[in-house]
């Protein structure tokens, strides 16, 4: 008797192993894709992005350009407001350097009416300058050589400007200056230590004599360092050699009678 054969049916489609990969295979393509569909640029979000960067107010005025509806006109807005900031700032600085001044121009104009009422024109001068009004006055009217003592001559100017500077509310800076002559005394060993003793004398003799707010003032020695002539000649030294009191421009409303 025969054997039946058992027919055994062969396998039909793709091994196993490839049903597998062909899976990993669509994944990463799915993944490609999303990745491309997320690197699309959108023009408008660029432009509006692109109009903030250019005028500059990325950080001040929004903090993201992206979801506004019409961008550039938002951004030329924007624009239109800083650049009517910066007007009414120029606006501004220009009104107090007027107001500055005028303040300074009045102060002038008082000084130089006590100076003209009072004789001192001779023997003080006044200037204009952006700290304020400086009056000058000359040692030979003020010390003796290489002193810081106050003549007495001296102290009859000195009673004058306390009298100016009663009716001013000003600030004031008292500076000394001397020629380029070295001196070496034991009082005082530079010229520097010279400079501030003269300055020095000059505030504390128009504080005491005209009870003035100390507050008010304040002293420098400068030595030889701010010449207003070459020290080439005895003359041109002899200006050198000088005490400067500037009331300053910091006070309002001056009046000199």
């Amino acid at each position: 008797m025969k054997r039946r054969r058992m027919n055994r049916g062969k396998n039909s489609g793709a091994p196993k192993w490839m049903v597998t990969y062909s899976d990993m295979i669509t994944l990463i393509l799915v993944f490609f894709i999303l990745l491309f569909s997320m690197s699309q640029i959108d023009s408008t979000k660029f432009e509006a992005i692109s109009d903030s960067f250019r005028n500059r107010m990325i950080l001040d005025f929004y903090p993201s350009s992206i979801p506004m509806e019409h961008p550039s006109e938002n951004s030329a807005q924007m624009a239109n407001k800083d650049i009517q900031k910066e007007m009414k700032s120029a606006k501004f600085i220009n009104e107090m350097k007027s107001k500055q001044e005028n303040s300074l121009d009045k102060l002038m104009k008082d000084v130089k009416g006590y100076l003209d009422k009072n004789d001192l024109n001779n023997v003080i001068s006044a200037n204009r300058t952006e700290r304020g009004v400086v009056l000058v006055l000359q040692e030979s009217i003020l010390f003796d050589t290489a002193k810081a003592d106050i003549l007495d001559p001296g102290k009859e100017f000195l009673e004058k400007i306390g009298s100016l500077l009663a009716e001013l509310p000003n600030n004031v800076r008292v500076e000394g200056h001397t020629d380029s002559r070295p001196i070496a005394s034991y009082t005082y060993p530079s010229n520097w230590e010279l400079s501030g003793a003269r300055a020095s004398s000059v505030t504390r003799y128009l504080i005491n004599n005209h009870d003035l707010d100390v507050a008010r003032f304040s002293i420098a020695g400068y030595g030889d360092t701010n010449p207003v002539e070459p020290n080439t000649t005895g003359e041109n030294m002899s200006k050198n050699r000088r005490v400067e009191i500037v009331i300053l421009e910091d006070g309002e409303g001056s009046n000199v009678d």
